[in-house]
């Protein structure tokens, strides 16, 4: 009984001891392996596309007619185009790869080199020994070496692209058409050609030479009422067909030598009643300026003063305010005419009798012109001429020398008086032209006062043509 009981408590003992040592892990109790991989992939793609398109069109079209007849006509046209197109990418690619790897290795040695456990026992160098016993004083297995190993894989990936296109299309289009007609039925487009020195017609001829001394025209005769329409209601126009004809084909002023006068007017005139003498003095200047509307200057009322050959019919006609209405007619039927109040001795004896007369239709603006015949002045000194000449032209018009002639028989005296009498006129600021009456000695309505004579230039002519530079 005592051997079996000395049986029994080794078998105890042996059993108390292999469970202490913590022989529970069936596949034994080698190292131990820790591996940790984490890996960590981000990938950002951001994409932002922006595109603005701005078209503006503006188009204005102003059109403005006026009418009234000179015909300017503007048309501007403004055509502006502006297209910028801007076109940025951005393309941001970032890539961030980190790898984190980490081995720890745990050696504890915390044990007297030697473990006890059933075949996994080592010593402090890490030699294995598996079929060592540890002895009994030893409990405490030491732990096996521990490994451990991690890896960290981190992936980045961004991409951001970014697309801005912006495209502004102006397109400005500003068309502009100015239309103005001006139709003028008074007077504002009367002739203003500058300074002429003209002549009139030889015996109703105009002679071969006319062009090399003189830049203006009048007809001698050929243009008075009488000429024309000698018979009531029956024109004969060949004369001043002819006559201005010339004028237009060589580019020179015509002067009508005129319309109302009291000598070489038709004699049947006289005879007619107010009504009937105003109706033919209207048909007689419309009939005129319609024929020729281009005429430059015209002598509408000649020699009125009184005491010299006032138009009794048109007075019979109009009454006392005859000159006036006359003047009024020719402004509506001869609107490019310049309309010159023409007379006599008004440079010399009836100054201040002309200035009487003419005021009142000077003041009631239809005279455009004053016309000065300045015949016979040969005698009369230059003082007397140059100071009526300015009383004249104090009535605030131009003044139109329109019929001068120098009659005097001595060719050195006449020289001297065309010089010195010519040169006041051509100087003096008022005056706008000068006609001579005749140019051809023996056929002139005086004796004395042609230029030319048997084909030779007297010396007053001589003088003229130097002056003027012909």
């Amino acid at each position: 009984m005592s051997n079996f009981k000395l049986w029994a408590a080794l078998v105890f003992f042996f059993s108390f001891v292999a469970v202490a040592c913590g022989t529970v892990d069936a596949e034994g109790p080698g190292p131990e392996s820790d591996s940790d991989s984490d890996t960590d992939s981000d990938s950002d793609s951001d994409s932002d596309s922006d595109s603005d398109t701005d078209s503006d069109t503006d188009s204005d079209t102003d059109s403005d007619t006026d009418s009234d007849t000179d015909t300017d006509t503007d048309s501007d046209t403004d055509s502006d185009t502006d297209s910028d197109t801007d076109s940025d990418t951005d393309t941001d690619t970032d890539t961030d790869s980190d790898t984190d790897t980490d081995t720890d290795t745990d050696t504890d040695g915390d044990c007297p080199g030697q473990c006890v456990a059933q075949g996994a026992c080592r010593t402090l160098n890490g030699t294995y020994l598996p079929d060592y016993t540890c002895p009994a004083e030893t409990p405490i297995c030491c732990e096996p070496g521990v490994t451990d190993t991690d890896t960290d894989t981190d992936t980045d990936t961004d991409t951001d692209t970014d697309t801005d296109t912006d495209t502004d299309t102006d397109t400005d289009t500003d068309t502009d058409t100015d239309t103005d007609t001006d139709t003028d039925t008074g007077t504002g487009s009367k002739w203003d050609g500058g300074m002429f020195v003209g002549n009139i017609t030889t015996y109703g001829s105009i002679r071969d030479d006319f062009m090399q001394y003189w830049n203006q025209l009048t007809p001698e005769n050929e243009g008075k009422w009488a000429s024309v329409e000698g018979n009531r209601d029956n024109y004969n126009w060949n004369s001043v067909d002819r006559i201005y004809a010339f004028t237009r084909d060589n580019n020179i002023p015509f002067k009508q030598h005129t319309f109302v006068w009291g000598n070489q007017s038709p004699s049947w005139i006289g005879g007619l009643s107010g009504p009937d003498a105003a109706a033919e003095i209207e048909e007689w200047i419309h009939d005129f300026c319609e024929r020729y509307p281009d005429t430059e200057l015209i002598d509408v009322i000649n020699e009125s003063t009184p005491g010299h050959a006032p138009a009794g019919y048109a007075q019979t006609a109009y009454g006392n305010d005859w000159i006036i209405k006359v003047f009024e007619i020719a402004q509506r039927e001869c609107p490019n005419s310049i309309l010159i109040l023409n007379d006599y001795n008004v440079l010399s004896w009836n100054t201040n009798e002309f200035i009487s007369m003419a005021r009142p239709a000077v003041n009631a603006g239809v005279v455009d012109g004053i016309g000065l015949q300045a015949h016979g002045l040969a005698d009369w000194s230059y003082n007397d001429v140059s100071s009526k000449l300015q009383q004249i032209a104090d009535l605030g018009l131009p003044v139109y020398i329109s019929e001068y002639d120098v009659d005097v028989q001595d060719d050195n005296r006449q020289r001297q008086v065309m010089e010195e009498q010519f040169k006041l006129f051509y100087t003096h600021p008022s005056v706008k032209g000068i006609t001579l009456w005749g140019y051809i000695y023996g056929s002139t309505w005086v004796d004395h006062s042609g230029l030319i004579r048997d084909g030779n230039f007297r010396p007053a002519m001589t003088w003229l043509m130097d002056y003027l530079g012909k």
